[in-house]
């Protein structure tokens, strides 16, 4: 079973002959207790071409201490990392495995660098004798184990933040410890550090991808290949069931679909046509999931708006079994669908599309002249949507334009978003006007499928015996709502429609 911990701590250089100041003299700290002396031992491990590490990912088997075993650290913030740990066990556990499969894929994982560490622990505690902190002073000697030899020793003082900790201790640990002369490490983890010192640093990237190049295929593989990292750097947390991790990954595959679609004088759509397929198989897949979390956002809500004496039978537990019951399916079919060979072999044509960019001759042109006509012709294609939708009357037909106009509106929205990079503040402006529009379409989407849900949990009250009349409340409260967002939409869209946002894009 693994287990989860959000490690936050701070490192600093040190020498054998560093002496630790009084840090009882830092705000918040009492005393200083000694710990002892561990021995440590660690086997850290990634690909053969190291990609691990060059996504600042940690995987590592550790004896000794008290959380011996297999950990993966994920990167959070600057000092901030999400350890997993499992037991300690031959073979990388299944459980781990499953977080790098995006990373991996087909590779296997190899001993890198072997680090042993003798560390001196000391607890630095409140007046109430909690603990607040655990400053550690490591004497580290690291051994390279893949494609050759190397060795590198050092000293390093590590403070880690204890439990639910306010972050400020560190700060008034870290004031001590400059006042005598002791700075923080220009490394961010050992195993960097180690990877370094032993020559098996990853190699930088190429620096041919952060040129200045203003070609419109400079700007379009940019965007392009941010997505593609945010499609397998989300993979994990969606695994770890992280919040908003569904939609976020579904929002990384749309985008990229709409750059296929969109930049097509740059991207070469015979080779795009299929990965945008696959594309939207997964983010079909994760849609189950994302729609139920809002649904059940926006019902919830629902029922806490509403007066109890409005309130009939047994309505939050009924709610609450209904949500449970699909919540478990979708959750299992997206997880399905990241374990499956599709989404590997998807990985891997996007990797290959990075790799071979299928590039067209527009793509030498500046973005300046390619991109804007791009984002016109999608913000064309939202006005013959929109125009339609807000002639006809309430109903049926009326949600089905609107939603076919929401699509076309996230499209030219993330058109411009792309472009942003390239044409600066106008694209920004573009994105923001056409953003409102989408997002009040988007609200009134959510409200169609509400009502929907409504219907169902009503029959499902009926047949069980229950009042149906709450569920009636909520239905025409939600038709109210649908009726208010209509009724701004106009509004929203001529302003996301005037002349003067698109001529923009080309000064």
């Amino acid at each position: 079973m693994a287990e989860t911990t959000r490690e936050i701590e701070r490192k600093y250089e040190a020498t054998a002959e560093t002496r630790l100041p009084d840090l009882t003299r830092a705000d918040g700290v009492a005393a200083v207790t000694g710990e002892g002396v561990t021995e440590l031992d660690a086997v850290y491990y990634d690909t053969a071409d190291l990609r691990l590490a060059a996504a600042s990912l940690t995987l590592r088997r550790r004896t000794g201490g008290k959380d011996a075993g297999w950990h993966v650290k994920f990167p959070v913030a600057v000092g901030v990392r999400d350890e997993i740990r499992a037991p300690l066990s031959e073979t990388l556990p299944p459980s781990l495995a499953e977080l790098l499969r995006s990373r991996l894929r087909h590779a296997e994982v190899v001993p890198v660098v072997r680090l042993r560490s003798s560390r001196d622990v000391r607890h630095l505690r409140d007046a109430d004798g909690t603990i607040l902190a655990e400053l550690s002073v490591d004497t580290v000697h690291a051994d390279r184990l893949l494609d050759g030899e190397g060795s590198a020793a050092w000293t390093e003082i590590e403070v880690e933040l204890a439990g639910d900790t306010d972050p400020e201790v560190l700060d008034a640990v870290e004031k001590r410890l400059r006042k005598a002369g002791i700075h923080p490490s220009d490394a961010p983890s050992k195993l960097a550090r180690a990877l370094d010192e032993t020559g098996l640093a990853p190699e930088p990237r190429d620096p041919a991808e952060a040129t200045g190049d203003s070609t419109a295929g400079a700007a379009v593989l940019a965007y392009v290949r941010e997505q593609v990292e945010a499609v397998v750097r989300l993979d994990p947390a969606v695994r770890r069931d992280l919040p908003d991790s569904v939609h976020q990954l579904r929002v990384a595959c749309r985008r990229l679909r709409s750059a296929f679609k969109t930049y097509r004088k740059v991207l070469d759509r015979d080779v795009t046509d299929p990965v945008g397929a696959e594309l939207k198989w997964l983010a079909g897949e994760l849609g189950h999931a994302r729609d139920q979390e809002v649904l059940d956002a926006r019902l919830g809500d629902a029922v806490d708006a509403l007066p109890r004496d409005l309130r009939h039978g047994p309505v939050r537990g009924r709610l609450r079994t209904w949500s449970n019951a699909r919540s478990r399916g979708a959750r299992h079919r997206a997880l399905d669908a990241l374990d499956s060979p599709r989404h590997l072999a998807l990985l891997d044509a996007l990797d290959g599309l990075l790799a071979d960019p299928p590039l067209r001759p527009a793509a030498r042109k500046k973005a300046g002249k390619v991109l804007p006509k791009a984002i016109r012709r999608d913000h064309r294609r939202l006005a013959d949507r929109m125009g339609p939708a807000l002639g006809l009357g309430p109903g049926h037909e009326r949600d089905l334009a609107l939603h076919e106009a929401r699509k076309a509106a996230k499209r030219a929205r993330y058109a411009a978003d792309a472009a942003v990079p390239a044409l600066g503040k106008p694209a920004k402006r573009f994105a923001k006007k056409v953003k409102a529009v989408q997002s009040l379409l988007g609200d009134h989407q959510d409200i169609v499928v509400a009502r929907a849900a409504l219907d169902d949990l009503a029959h499902q009250a009926e047949s069980a015996g229950e009042p149906s009349f709450t569920w009636g409340v909520l239905h025409a409260r939600q038709e109210g709502a649908a009726e208010a967002q209509e009724r701004r939409l106009p509004e929203v869209w001529e302003r996301a429609a005037a002349p003067g946002l698109r001529a923009a894009l080309s000064r």
